[in-house]
């Protein structure tokens, strides 16, 4: 089972369109770096991954603006969006297993700062990936 589809959808963060203010998020262009660590009884090690993302008032604003994309076998479950963050859980299915996401991102003007957890069971048994974002504004786009 490949986990880089669950990692894509874990790692970026949910629509925001159910808020009725935008988020504490400073427009600019930003660097956003994740690292992943798994845990589990094959030796895997960290992936850090970084890219960069310019971000305007107006994506802000915009009720279709998002962060992510939700995957194809990927069913979001629960999620709670506010000015300040977003809490979040989905499920994804492929390749015969199961991966449960839970997220965490919190906005905070200038930086913004998350967690992700995957449990998954896979041939190589249960995996638990765990992953930290940061994001900063790094200047004008």
């Amino acid at each position: 089972m490949s986990f880089r589809p669950f990692l894509a959808a874990a790692v970026l963060i949910l629509p925001l369109t159910a808020m009725a203010e935008s988020p504490n998020i400073v427009p600019g262009q930003w660097q956003f770096t994740s690292t992943t660590s798994v845990k589990g009884d094959v030796p895997i090690p960290d992936q850090t991954e970084s890219h960069q993302e310019c971000i305007v008032q107006g994506d802000l604003d915009d009720a279709d603006f998002q962060f992510l994309e939700v995957e194809e076998g990927c069913e979001l479950l629960e999620h709670n969006v506010s000015e300040d963050g977003v809490d979040y859980q989905m499920v994804c299915h492929a390749e015969g297993g199961e991966a449960n996401i839970d997220g965490r991102m919190d906005f905070l003007g200038e930086h913004v700062e998350g967690n992700v957890n995957i449990d998954t069971e896979s041939p190589m048994g249960k995996m638990r990936l765990e992953t930290t974002i940061e994001g900063e504004r790094i200047g004008d786009c």
